[in-house]
């Protein structure tokens, strides 16, 4: 059996996800952060993009955040997320909507987070 980090996933509503993965991939904002057992401590800050969990050997679960902040110890991952949804959840036309009335209004952090999931449902990372 492979050896495996716990992983949490927590938004301001409710604990998301909470269970031991091989692997996780943050979408830290210096950059995607690969989470495996025994990972050096670090705390970092998560842009919005797509959490992937990795179980035997491959991506079992991508869930959008809308950016927050990582922690990490040899032992654990915990993800505190601002917002955060499973991709497959994501409407296209509902974002592209909100997308268009944020552009307008000229809301620069829901742009981001708009162009993001549009990115995400486009181009899934790590297959």
């Amino acid at each position: 059996m492979a050896e495996t980090i716990d992983f949490e996933l927590v938004s301001p509503e409710r604990l998301l996800f909470a269970k031991p993965v091989e692997m996780v991939v943050v979408p830290g904002t210096e950059g995607d952060l690969g989470i495996l057992p025994r990972h050096a401590p670090l705390i970092a800050t998560v842009r919005p993009g797509v959490i992937a969990i990795f179980a035997g050997g491959k991506v079992t679960e991508r869930i959008f955040v809308a950016g927050g902040f990582a922690e990490v110890t040899g032992e654990r991952c915990t993800v505190l997320a601002e917002r955060a949804m499973p991709l497959a959840d994501i409407d296209r036309a509902a974002v592209e909507r909100q997308l268009k009335e944020d552009r307008e209004a000229a809301d620069t952090a829901a742009v981001e987070v708009g162009e993001a999931m549009l990115a995400a449902l486009d181009n899934p990372s790590y297959h």
